[in-house]
């Protein structure tokens, strides 16, 4: 079953990690690429990709007079993505698993940040 965990985070986050001292985000990316590792070697994982800070991110709303509308993320916006890791795993509770480690990833100090992953497993209709 495959599975997206979803990283959110708000602009305060983003401005928080970025105020990250080097050697602790050193350490949580260290983390993150053994976690990556490890799901490559159990033939787990599908994917993972991170994306630009909020501030580069735009909203595309249909089209008039042929040009797309769009906007950049409004400072009301709660949370927007961050990025994902894409999993293909046996059991909801694996994808979980996988989530639960993502979150404890270390912050400054060693202390896991606890950030918020949402799962959501693969519709079983895809759009082909």
């Amino acid at each position: 079953m495959k599975y997206i965990l979803l990283m959110t985070g708000t602009k305060a986050g983003v401005d928080t990690y970025r105020a990250w001292t080097k050697k602790d985000i050193d350490t949580h990316m260290a983390s993150l690429r053994s976690l990556a590792k490890d799901l490559r070697e159990s033939g787990e994982f599908v994917a993972d990709q991170g994306l630009t800070g909020p501030e580069e991110a735009k909203v595309v709303r249909g089209e008039k007079k042929g040009m797309p509308i769009t906007d950049g993320i409004f400072p009301e916006s709660k949370e927007f993505l961050l990025g994902y890791w894409i999993v293909d795993v046996a059991t909801p509770e694996r994808a979980y698993a996988i989530a639960a480690q993502l979150s404890t990833s270390p912050g400054p100090g060693g202390v896991p940040t606890n950030m918020p992953i949402e799962v959501r497993q693969f519709a079983s209709h895809p759009l082909k």
